[in-house]
């Protein structure tokens, strides 16, 4: 066995206190990999909602700002991440978002749903593909994280339980998802931004895979292709062997942070002030059909 693997005790840590210093060692140590691309996931699945998709259409930013609206989103949520939101760095992330929230009209349910995507899929993706199983310490960790991070952002009716955050998520991907014309546009933007991080002639892979990882209902909700046959139980074969390899210490795990390496748009560096749409076009936006929803880093990165 690998004597570096990241084995929590318990006994040591606990989840409503320790949340932060659990999150961030998750993040940024134990599961990089897997937590980026959960909350990937996570940001994709809202766009299965026609009237979240509907106002991300509007704002044009994925059509003809796709990178740096993920560069600034992983920067915002990076700074939460890694260094808590009650620190300089998470406290001046927060206020950054919440300004540009405050300039469009986006119902708090919505809020609330993509905040428990983010909570949720990390739990979810770990179940199906993480080299170990989050402890329950983890997952607590992950809830009061996201739950003091809803309470900064001003959500309102925020869920008191793991559990009632996992109610309200499939009640509303229930009474919500369904496909609609934005949907296609937003994810296909997303697609078509992805194939741009791959070498020439590869790009085609990516909706390939995209259609083996996503579950029928985003499918549906996306209006993209079924999976080639047998592709999604040779991905989760895959994912298996790389658990196997993992966990004997044959497969390298990198610690890193996605505020912690240059990003496309920022080679040179960033401020806080910066990141996020202009402020004369939040001061324009004077329709729902504007929103600040951006990704959160490139699927394929490491």
């Amino acid at each position: 066995m690998n004597r570096n693997l990241d084995l929590p005790n318990p006994t040591d840590l606990d989840p409503q206190r320790d949340h932060i210093a659990i999150c961030n060692q998750l993040v940024g140590t134990t599961f990089p990999w897997d937590m980026t691309r959960s909350l990937e996931f996570a940001l994709l699945k809202t766009f299965c909602a026609p009237r979240i998709s509907a106002v991300l259409r509007g704002t044009g930013e994925f059509q003809h700002h796709p990178q740096k609206r993920y560069d600034d989103t992983g920067l915002i949520m990076g700074n939460i991440l890694k260094w808590g939101y009650d620190s300089p760095q998470g406290e001046r992330a927060i206020a950054r978002m919440n300004h540009i929230h405050s300039h469009y009209p986006i119902g708090n349910e919505d809020f609330l749903y993509v905040l428990s995507a983010s909570l949720l899929e990390p739990i979810r993706w770990n179940q199906r593909y993480g080299w170990r199983r989050f402890t329950e310490t983890e997952e607590l960790a992950l809830f009061y994280f996201w739950r003091g991070v809803g309470e900064r952002m001003h959500i309102q009716h925020l869920p008191t339980t793991l559990a009632e955050f996992d109610r309200f998520n499939r009640d509303y991907e229930a009474h919500h998802f369904a496909y609609s014309p934005d949907n296609a546009a937003v994810g296909n933007a997303v697609v078509g931004l992805m194939q741009q991080w791959l070498p020439i002639g590869c790009g085609w892979i990516v909706p390939v895979v995209m259609a083996a990882l996503i579950d029928a209902p985003m499918r549906t909700a996306m209006g993209w292709a079924q999976p080639l046959p047998g592709l999604t139980a040779a991905m989760a074969t895959g994912f298996r062997l790389r658990r196997w390899f993992i966990q004997r210490g044959w497969w390298p795990r990198r610690s890193q942070f996605f505020v912690d390496r240059p990003s496309r748009t920022y080679p040179e560096g960033y401020a806080i002030d910066d990141l996020g749409p202009t402020e004369a076009g939040a001061e324009s936006a004077t329709s729902p059909s504007r929103c600040p929803y951006k990704r959160m880093r490139a699927l394929l990165g490491v």
